[in-house]
Order: structure tokens, then C-alpha cells, then sequence
């Protein structure tokens, strides 16, 4: 396997944050209002390689390594968190998955597809009554002769309106199982979801499926095995691309704070002048920089194959969540009423925000998990009580 070294790494970052600047920003209003992402952008950034940053070259992708990979989820998220939303779901949860748990066929016959952006790519987990308690999935798979047939709905799947296949997360007698399954097949129904907050622009969907038939070849991994491997495997690869998208929200907040502070003027004075908005300031800096030192340490510990990169990612994925309501919120307030205004990035980033606390397991699941290996790593026998 070819590995790129620092160098091509950097102008591939280089060449993201110019790509972004005219193809992305320009737009960010008019993908808004469409509430849905041009397909040209999706070939543009296909292309690119960007769709395929992380996956190996011999699949042809970009093949970067974690910390480059990283940095170009921060690139997109900082111009467009739709934009980014895709390299979570389809690159991340859905190609890395592939990558990771499929056959040689499996990934021969997928992956050019995958990485071309012929196809767009979905993760089918959540469903109408059943979110945090993944394990608890309630659509259903049976076994014939010839195929597997699923039946359920999933609820909240990002892109799952526009998205040409699948990876589906299956129950038989409280054990889940993961299928590829394509939109094309008899029986899959998929209907936008409406009216949300923010996050229109991912074809945010309800899927059906009703005596969906899937080959036998179209299996992914093991039987019974879709939770143990394909969810977790993939919730960490997700959780990693959120771990970023957390950081680009908080640093395009920052961005936004520092200049409108040094450009805005109040009682004679550049905003900037004030004490209390140089504390809000020096706040949120200090919240930006721990946050970045998270993402690269786990980052560091993933391309170095640590087993404790899984509890770092989930670190870094709970504080940068946390720290882009932070420092979104105190953006907004140095806007103060220019920061309710869609004329004003901070409006959209505030909302955009809050999302990163549910999705890839809410903060509230992610204290629990990080509590728990807490109490296990630093607990001292002997020690004082």
C-alpha cells in the first residue's frame, strides 16, 4: 500500500481550502434555500478524490492518514457542514465500513462506484423508536433460500433521500446483521423528512422496507454480527469525522467573533476594546486549542493502531460537540440582534452546533461511556478515601 507522505498530504489540504473558497462558500446561501446539495458539487468533490480521502489507494482513493483526513473534514465543515455531513456518512460510515468489513468482491464491485460518486451511500441504524439503544433495532430479516428479506423502517438517516444504496442494520432474535442494500430493489421506499431545524440539505429521510429481498452476496461481514463489528467499527469511524466537525464549527465561530469584533464599533469603541468581550474571546481561543490538541491526539493514536484511540475519539467527539455550542453561542452574542440574521454565519453555525450533540451518540451517552472508562483507569487501590 502506497502511503502519502506529509508533504502531498499538505497540498491536498491545500488544494481542499481553495476548492471550498470557490466552489463551496460562494454558494453556501443558494444550497440552502435548494435544501439539497447539486449533484455537480458531489462529482466536483468526487473528482477531487474527496469523497474517497481516507480510502486506500489501491480503491482509488486519496489515501490519508488519520490527521490528514481529520483536517480536511475541518476544511469542509468550516464552509459548509452539509458538505461535511457527507464525508461522515458516505465516506466515513458507509465507504471506511466497506472497506473495512467487506469481501475482495464486495469492495471490487462497491468501491469505484463509492469513490466516483456514481453512488451515494447511506447508514441505515436509527429508527423511529429506537436511537441510543442501537443494539435495540427492530427491523427485521429473514432467511430463504436465495436471499435475506429485511422489513422496518429506519428514521433520521442522513442523505437517506438521495442516497443510491444502503448499509443496513438488521435484528433475528436480538442479534443485528448489516446488508448492502440498493434503492433499486423491490420494496425500498424512501420519504423526506421535513420541517427540521437545520441539516435540510442532507436529504434527511424515513426508509421503508417492505419484503425487501437482498442477495446472499450483499451481506456485510457475519451473521449476527452487525452490532459487535459493522456499528461499532462504524460509529468510531463517525465519531471521528464529528470530532472534527465540532472543532470546524467552533474555529469558523471564532473566525467569525474575532473579526466582527474588530470591525463593529459601540459607544466610539471597536467591540474589541471591551473587557468583557476579550474575555469571551480569550474563552473561546483556549476552548479551540484544547479541542484541536483532542482531535490530533486521537488522530496520532488512530494511525499508530492504539486500542486506546477508540476512547480518545469518543473524548475528542464529546468536548468538541460541547465547545462548538460554546463558542457558536458566545459568537452570536458578540453579533448580538446581527446574529439572529441569515446575513451572518454565527446563525447558521449556532444551529448546526447543537446537532453534534445528538448525532454519533448524544453527549449525555458519550459522559457514560467516558465515565466508565474513567472509573476503571483511574481508580487507585490503596488510595486514600
Amino acid at each position: 500500500m502506497i502511503e502519502l507522505d506529509v508533504t502531498q498530504e499538505q497540498e491536498i489540504i491545500h488544494e481542499a481550502e481553495l476548492f471550498a473558497a470557490q466552489e463551496i462558500r460562494p454558494y453556501v446561501r443558494q444550497i440552502q434555500e435548494q435544501q439539497s446539495i447539486p449533484r455537480s458539487l458531489i462529482t466536483a468533490m468526487a473528482e477531487k478524490g474527496y469523497l474517497a480521502a481516507p480510502i486506500p489507494r489501491e480503491y482509488g482513493g486519496l489515501g490519508l492518514g488519520a490527521k490528514a483526513y481529520g483536517m480536511l473534514t475541518e476544511v469542509f465543515g468550516k464552509a459548509l457542514p452539509a458538505v461535511r455531513s457527507l464525508l461522515t456518512v458516505h465516506t466515513s460510515l458507509v465507504s471506511e465500513t466497506l472497506v473495512r468489513f467487506g469481501s475482495p468482491e464486495q469492495k471490487s464491485a462497491w468501491l469505484p462506484k463509492l469513490v466516483s460518486g456514481e453512488w451515494i451511500g447511506a447508514f441505515g441504524l436509527t429508527e423511529p423508536e429506537v436511537g441510543s439503544d442501537a443494539k435495540s433495532v427492530k427491523t427485521t430479516w429473514r432467511e430463504e433460500a436465495d436471499s435475506y428479506v429485511l422489513n422496518g423502517k429506519k428514521k433520521w438517516i442522513t442523505f437517506g433521500h438521495v442516497a443510491d444504496v444502503f448499509i443496513i442494520i438488521a435484528s433475528q432474535e436480538g442479534r443485528s446483521t448489516a446488508f448492502w442494500v440498493e434503492r433499486q430493489f423491490e420494496g425500498v421506499q424512501t420519504e423526506a423528512i421535513e420541517g427540521v431545524m437545520v441539516g435540510g440539505e442532507t436529504g434527511l429521510a424515513e426508509i421503508d422496507l417492505h419484503e425487501v429481498r437482498v442477495p446472499k452476496s450483499h451481506l456485510i461481514g457475519r451473521v449476527h454480527e452487525g452490532f459487535e463489528y459493522i456499528v461499532s467499527g462504524a460509529l468510531d469511524q463517525g465519531r471521528y469525522s464529528i470530532a472534527w466537525a465540532g472543532l470546524a464549527i467552533a474555529q469558523e465561530a471564532l473566525d467569525a467573533m474575532v473579526t466582527y469584533s474588530r470591525k463593529r464599533k459601540q459607544f466610539d469603541q471597536k467591540l474589541s476594546h471591551f473587557q468583557l468581550i476579550r474575555g469571551m474571546i480569550g474563552d473561546a481561543v483556549t476552548k479551540v486549542h484544547a479541542a484541536r490538541a483532542l482531535c490530533l491526539r486521537a488522530a496520532e493514536l488512530r494511525e499508530a493502531k492504539d486500542p486506546q484511540a477508540i476512547m480518545e475519539t469518543t473524548i475528542a467527539k464529546y468536548f468538541t460537540s460541547k465547545v462548538a455550542v460554546e463558542v457558536a453561542n458566545d459568537a452570536l452574542q458578540v453579533h448580538g440582534a446581527n446574529g439572529i440574521s441569515s446575513d451572518y454565519a454565527v446563525s447558521r453555525l449556532y444551529k448546526e452546533a447543537k446537532i453534534l450533540e445528538i448525532i454519533e451518540g448524544s453527549s449525555q451517552m458519550q459522559q457514560e461511556m467516558i465515565s466508565h472508562y474513567g472509573l476503571k483507569a483511574y481508580y487507585k487501590r490503596g488510595g486514600a478515601v
